[in-house]
């Protein structure tokens, strides 16, 4: 009779959510949840210092400015240092700076040049903690459920931030902006606690380098030298730029004056991010081949949400469009991670994380600042109508590139083989045979042939081993930037 501690344990979570990617999700999930209801009390806590929508701007663009300043820097000094202890400087900066805004709101002597400067605080260790926490996390995943554990992650985050900017906004009422600013810094300290505990032993030690600029000039060849990656990074600099400005300065605008108010206009926001939930859960199941093709497919519907506001239609239909353009928007997020999870080197994800970052948010103030000068010139309907028609044009420019379409998702199988010795080639046998790998493994495409017939060489879980070697998939450097 087997004993009871001879049957195999159950285990409550997949094979692929090994540790690191169990404390990244927890953390993630805690920082959502402070974080989105910060960004309603950091608005509420202007408002009530005297301040108008010209200071919230103000405020927020304190934040976006060091975002955009050191993206790069934080980008390389994550590829050089332990990923992990640099996430955790990045949320000590930002408890410290949120900590220190709740107490200047509960103290009722908050000024504007305070908050500004303490946003700008936030900003710079966000710049740096986002290119190490996506390195991290694609790290810490490997093999052909890489797609799924993103989904999953992204879900959680998701889920969380919705659920946080409900409480968040409910929390400012009852309880005031001061202590939900300090429910962030100390949601920040939880989180950088869980992230002293990742562990970055199977990450192989970095080799000395040339210096900063050596490893941003590296990064930057890793970036252009693969079209797939700095042509949709290009697109998204475009789309996301023209989906903030909608809206951030026309949606309030159009709701105040067709929809009723800024209640209906929240539930349209919440619409969206209860669709990008939905798309997380869909990305769990589905694994498209043509990784980038669908992806890009997903982002024709983020014109809608544009056009929606531009006729205007009813509440009940733009919350049904909010919610597909959500979804959409989450199927090219898994399907971008799981791209570049599969072909961006792991010493340089970092790097690369960082240049598409930057390219997603450097032009988001440019864009918000034009939106009232362009409702000016234009009117507020054709602006809008601009904005829809620039995201259909970049997303189908883009598809005319071949390694967009082209690109294909691998999976690796073990081929069972007898183990040979480097040195002479003779089959090793015994003790010998232990210490080599039980097989070789093989990257295959999931349908298809490799270009020119000849498999991509790579391991870690289907990453080709050089980047600088053609995709089994796509003609000319493989790679993508999501």
């Amino acid at each position: 009779m087997t004993s009871p501690a001879a049957l195999p344990r159950r285990t409550r979570r997949p094979s692929w959510a090994g540790r690191n990617y169990t404390l990244l999700t927890a953390a993630a999930v805690v920082t959502n949840l402070g974080s989105q209801g910060a960004l309603i009390a950091a608005a509420f806590a202007v408002l009530d210092a005297g301040g108008d929508g010209g200071d919230v701007g103000l405020v927020a663009a304190a934040r976006t400015l060091p975002l955009v300043l050191f993206l790069l820097i934080g980008g390389a000094v994550a590829d050089r240092l332990p990923r992990h202890r640099v996430m955790v400087a990045a949320n000590a900066l930002n408890c410290v700076s949120q900590g220190a805004f709740a107490l200047l709101v509960l103290g009722g002597h908050a000024q504007l040049w305070q908050m500004m400067l303490l946003s700008a605080l936030g900003g710079t260790g966000q710049a740096f903690f986002g290119p190490a926490s996506e390195g991290m996390l694609m790290s810490s995943v490997e093999g052909e459920q890489a797609g799924r554990a993103f989904a999953v992650f992204r879900m959680a985050m998701q889920g969380a931030g919705l659920g946080g900017a409900a409480l968040g906004g409910a929390l400012v009422a009852v309880i005031g902006p001061g202590w939900v600013l300090a429910v962030d810094a100390v949601a920040f300290a939880v989180a950088g606690g869980l992230r002293a505990f990742l562990d970055v032993g199977h990450i192989p030690p970095r080799e000395p380098g040339g210096g900063l600029l050596a490893d941003l000039r590296d990064g930057w060849r890793e970036f252009v030298g693969r079209p797939w990656l700095w042509t949709i990074v290009a697109q998204f600099s475009v789309v996301v730029a023209v989906v903030g400005a909608a809206d951030a300065v026309y949606g309030p605008l159009v709701a105040r004056d067709s929809l009723g108010g800024p209640g209906p206009w929240g539930l349209a926001l919440g619409a969206f991010g209860a669709g990008t939930v939905g798309g997380a859960l869909l990305m769990t199941r589905w694994k498209p081949r043509r990784l980038l093709l669908a992806g890009t497919l997903c982002v024709f519907p983020l014109a809608a949400p544009a056009a929606a506001l531009a006729v205007p239609v009813p509440v009940g239909p733009l919350y049904a469009v909010m919610f597909v353009s959500g979804l959409a928007i989450e199927v090219f997020g898994v399907s971008w991670m799981t791209a570049l999870h599969q072909e961006i080197p792991e010493e340089k994800l970092s790097r690369v994380s960082a240049y598409d970052w930057f390219g997603s948010v450097a032009m988001v103030p440019l864009a918000t600042a034009l939106a009232g000068p362009a409702e000016q010139a234009f009117g507020r309907t054709s602006a809008l109508w601009g904005c829809s028609a620039l995201v259909v044009l970049v997303t189908a420019a883009v598809l005319c590139v071949p390694d967009v379409r082209n690109l294909t998702r691998r999976t690796r199988q073990v081929a069972q083989r007898t183990p040979v010795s480097p040195a002479d080639g003779v089959p090793l046998v015994g003790a010998e045979a232990g210490s080599v790998s039980e097989g070789v493994r093989l990257l295959v495409a999931e349908a298809g042939s490799p270009v020119g017939g000849v498999p991509a060489a790579g391991t870690d879980g289907g990453r080709a081993a050089d980047a600088k070697l053609p995709s089994a998939d796509v003609e000319g450097p493989a790679g993508r930037l999501g």
